[in-house]
């Protein structure tokens, strides 16, 4: 992106969940435009691999710490990325504390910092109602999402929200679409990663909230065409 629209890259960038997968791979990409990176994790083996990619991470444990502690970790931060999750693990209990009331501290703490951009990535069809049949994990993780949307929403920052399709780990192919009530399908990481990185290069993104699957253009022509649709 290059109209007057774009927003200054050589930013420093927090990315919660930094150890994710999609945080992983966002990294470099992120690193190779001249960012600074600061990625938050919990644990010191998680910080060395972060380090080995050029990231400068910070530790926040997401689910014990409290909105000052996340302040805290955003000092000197231009930009957050909310990237974490509760895990494939089945406990219920962590969909809310991470998925919701991570993002809520997230937030919260921005606003102490003084960051204005913000960044969340969700998942697709979170606003639909879930059918009795389907597990309560499921339940507790769609609930916690569409919630911490609507808090994102609602928060005054200058938020874009991403809502994947099942994510993938097949190498990424720069072809996706971006829009409204997309039908659900598989996108890779590696595009989530990519579209991410154009998102908070593109001022015209602010206060937009997109489906994102695989599709036909390029991230960058699709972001383009959801801007101006």
């Amino acid at each position: 992106m290059t109209d007057s629209s774009s927003t200054p890259q050589g930013r420093t960038v927090a990315v919660v969940g930094g150890y994710g997968k999609i945080a992983r791979r966002l990294v470099p990409l992120l690193r190779a435009r001249g960012d600074v990176v600061v990625p938050l994790v919990r644990r010191a083996e998680q910080a060395a691999v972060l380090l080995d990619l050029g990231a400068r991470p910070r530790f926040l444990d997401i689910e014990r710490s409290e909105a000052e502690a996340f302040a805290a970790a955003f000092d000197g931060v231009d930009a957050v990325v909310f990237a974490a999750g509760g895990g494939p693990d089945g406990n219920v209990l962590r969909k809310r504390s991470v998925d919701l009331e991570g993002a809520i501290k997230s937030l919260e703490g921005c606003a102490i910092a003084g960051v204005r951009r913000y960044v969340q990535i969700s998942a697709i069809g979170v606003d639909a109602k879930v059918p009795l049949s389907d597990s309560a994990v499921w339940a507790s993780y769609v609930v916690a999402k569409r919630d911490s949307d609507e808090a994102v929403r609602e928060s005054g920052l200058d938020w874009t929200i991403l809502r994947p399709g099942a994510l993938l780990d097949s190498p990424g192919t720069d072809r996706v679409q971006l829009g409204v009530d997309l039908e659900p399908a598989g996108v890779t990481r590696d595009d989530v990663a990519a579209t991410i990185a154009a998102v908070l290069a593109e001022a015209g993104s602010i206060h937009h909230q997109w489906d994102l699957v695989g599709g036909d253009h390029t991230v960058a022509d699709a972001l383009t065409a959801a801007i101006g649709a």
